[in-house]
């Protein structure tokens, strides 16, 4: 009994939930993350890019928070990357890539593109798109938000806060000389709201936005994904025994507990955080891409976003979720390339993003500005 007892309160601890309050440690861990996710395969990611020339270093924003950067410089990096679903669904980002030395690429960048990473993630996570958009011609620097990777702690802000990082790490590359010519920003969940964010705080300095599944409100995206993640079926006893005390938990009243605490810990009302409101303001534009079985963030956050700014381009593909979409780089890649290649510098129109060509994708898309 004792031994089963131990083991209990290791799996309790071990999933990052304190007995017997689970809302209270919900709450503290909406506050910041604790860690890089598992599903990450961080120590291949990291073999990759000690592989390959990059430049890397650390800037601080008038927060004081140190962000953690990584550039590529265009090149032909005969980038060979396969994503392998079979492997997420048990629970892990999947895919094989291979790159080499790049040859050089002749002239200036095409621009500059800014990657921004999801919840629990970090840049290096966005290595495949790095290599993808610099192999096009880009320069691409990715960022560790606060909290994540390497960069330093700060209070979260779901977008808000991260915004101003963003805009003052794209101040301080621009001065270095790492963000040359037109300035695009691209991101991934989290990272898609805080893109959102970032281009309403810095302005026409940005000429255009990819958003890949954006939550529309923080508050809400939390109760969608908080009930889907311990509905998900454990894969081992532990995780059994430690599921089924957290469901006993938290009902909906300890997830609103939960909300309230990390709203108050950061003193920022989690239900007030709007990236609809921002993107409705942002001047940029914007193509926004979800995928329609993502259960973690649900469609419904894609579509809303779409409606509350028609001057944006919507496109949502059947048969992927959270994890697959962002690592469907053969399905999304022509779409964003072709999207950043024929983007107007006067902003006077936004391009028509390119067909998704494969059996079940569904596109909509609003006019765009004109």
């Amino acid at each position: 009994m004792r031994r089963a007892l131990l083991i209990l309160c290791a799996c309790l601890l071990l999933a990052g939930f304190a007995w017997p309050d689970a809302a209270e440690a919900l709450g503290k861990r909406l506050v910041a993350p604790g860690g890089v996710s598992p599903i990450l395969p961080t120590a291949r990611i990291e073999r990759s890019i000690a592989q390959l020339p990059h430049r890397q270093g650390w800037v601080e924003t008038s927060a004081g928070v140190r962000l953690f950067w990584r550039a590529f410089d265009p090149g032909a990096y005969r980038l060979d990357y396969a994503y392998r679903p079979d492997g997420s669904q048990r629970g892990r980002m999947q895919f094989d890539l291979d790159a080499r030395t790049p040859v050089a690429y002749a002239g200036a960048p095409r621009g500059t593109v800014v990657l921004l990473h999801g919840w629990m993630m970090d840049g290096g996570s966005l290595l495949p798109w790095s290599l993808q958009l610099a192999q096009a011609g880009y320069r691409t620097i990715s960022l560790d938000l606060r909290n994540h990777g390497r960069s330093g702690a700060a209070p979260s802000g779901y977008g808000l806060r991260e915004a101003h990082d963003v805009a003052d790490a794209v101040a301080a590359l621009r001065t270095r000389g790492e963000v040359v010519g037109p300035l695009h920003l691209l991101g991934v969940s989290y990272g898609a709201a805080t893109a959102i964010f970032s281009a309403r705080e810095l302005g026409t300095q940005v000429d255009n936005v990819i958003a890949i599944e954006s939550f529309d409100n923080a508050g809400g995206a939390i109760r969608d994904m908080v009930p889907h993640m311990l509905a998900k079926p454990p894969e081992t006893v532990t995780q059994h025994i430690a599921h089924r005390l957290l469901r006993m938990q938290m009902d909906a009243a300890a997830l609103e507990r939960a909300i309230a605490t990390a709203s108050d810990a950061l003193q920022l009302p989690l239900d007030r955080i709007d990236v609809g409101a921002a993107l409705a303001q942002v001047p940029s534009c914007v193509l926004l891409l979800h995928g329609r079985d993502d259960q973690h963030v649900p469609v419904a956050h894609g579509r809303a976003l779409a409606a509350a700014a028609p001057h944006v381009h919507y496109l949502e593909v059947a048969g992927e979720d959270h994890i697959s979409l962002p690592m469907r780089l053969d399905l999304l890649a022509p779409t964003v390339i072709d999207w950043l290649d024929n983007a107007d510098s006067s902003r006077k129109f936004c391009p028509q993003p390119l067909a998704l060509h494969v059996a079940g994708a569904a596109a909509t898309a609003t006019p765009g500005g004109t």
